[in-house]
Parts: C-alpha cells; structure tokens; sequence
C-alpha cells in the first residue's frame, strides 16, 4: 500500500493532505487559493497519483505561506508513501507542449532533494497569485520529497501556460519514477543498497 497522510499546522497555516501512488488520478483540492488547486489537480490527474489537500491559511496577508506548505506537507505525503524507495524506477522526465509554451522537467527520486528553476513569467501576478510563489511551492515538495527536479522552461509567453506546463511536467515525470519497475520491483534502484 503506497498511501500516505500528513498533517502540518503552525501559527500560519493548518493543512492535511493524503496521497496515493498507485491511483487514478482522483483529486480533491482546498486551498482557498483557486489557482493553486487548478494546478494540484493537474498534478494528480496527469500523474495518476490521487491527491486530497485541505489547506487553511493565512491569506489575509498573502498567499506565501499557504503556497508552500501544501508543497511541503505534499512532499511529506510523497516520500512516506515511497517508503524504502524499493522498486520504483527512480528517475522520470517529460517535454511538455502547451500552445506556445514547451517545458522541460527532470526528476530522481534520489532522496537526495535539489531544485533547478529557469522558469520566467511575462506577467507579477495570475489572477491574486504572484507568479513568484511557484518557485516556492516547486521548492517545497522537491525537499520535503527527496526529489531532485530540474524545471526549464524552453519557450513561452503565456504565464498561465508556463505554470500549468511546468505542473504537467513534473506530474509526468514523477509518474514514470514512482512506478515500480517489473524487472527490478524488490531492489532499490541504487548500488548503495539504500536511497
């Protein structure tokens, strides 16, 4: 059973989320914040990992801190449900074509978290969002995940189709390196013996 549930509160923010490797893709999203659910969803279905987030934040100041530590309490979620990391492929990329826009992202599942970002926007803000704040959330569910992610984005001018192509990137990649690999299912994918 590759499932997980977190639970995070600080004077900030309260958030639960529950996640599962194996699934169909199913979400239920609740941030308060419209566009980050947009793009949660997106993770899930694109990643076939159902995803449940319920997220209560400080949003009379701003976003930030809702933002991320969804991508916190979400990374948690990821590395419990990956537990030894036995089996799984590990590694996972994806080119991701949306209009005008085309992303590049690679992930390993390494457990040993890093994040590359060469993401620019055309615009501060998406709706109340700050643009800026998804470097954040990115940055957040790549440490507490054990991912190392790089996210490039090749080409673009649309902020909303960057964003959602950088979300749809990492929801690909990280499909192909949570999968467990038939050839290799009770081995962890290292000559370490452990990840």
């Amino acid at each position: 059973m590759r499932q997980a549930s977190v639970k995070r509160q600080t004077k900030e923010t309260r958030i639960e989320a529950s996640l599962d490797l194996d699934g169909t893709g199913a979400y239920d999203v609740k941030t308060g914040i419209g566009f980050l659910d947009h793009m949660i969803e997106q993770l899930a279905r694109h990643s076939l990992i159902d995803i449940r987030l319920r997220a209560e934040g400080d949003l009379h100041i701003d976003y930030h801190h809702t933002t991320e530590d969804s991508g916190i309490v979400l990374g948690q979620a990821l590395s419990q449900a990956l537990g030894e990391r036995k089996g799984i492929r590990r590694y996972g990329d994806a080119l991701i074509p949306m209009d005008e826009t085309l992303t590049r992202v690679a992930l390993d599942a390494s457990n040993r978290p890093y994040l590359i970002w060469k993401v620019d926007f055309t615009r501060d803000k998406l709706g109340e969002m700050d643009t800026e704040l998804f470097k954040e959330w990115f940055q957040a569910f790549a440490q507490a995940g054990g991912l190392t992610l790089h996210v490039e984005n090749l080409y673009g001018q649309n902020s909303h189709h960057i964003v959602e192509s950088c979300f749809k990137g990492l929801a690909r990649a990280l499909r192909h390196a949570v999968e467990i690999d038939p050839r290799a299912a009770q081995a962890v994918p290292s000559t370490k013996g452990q990840l």
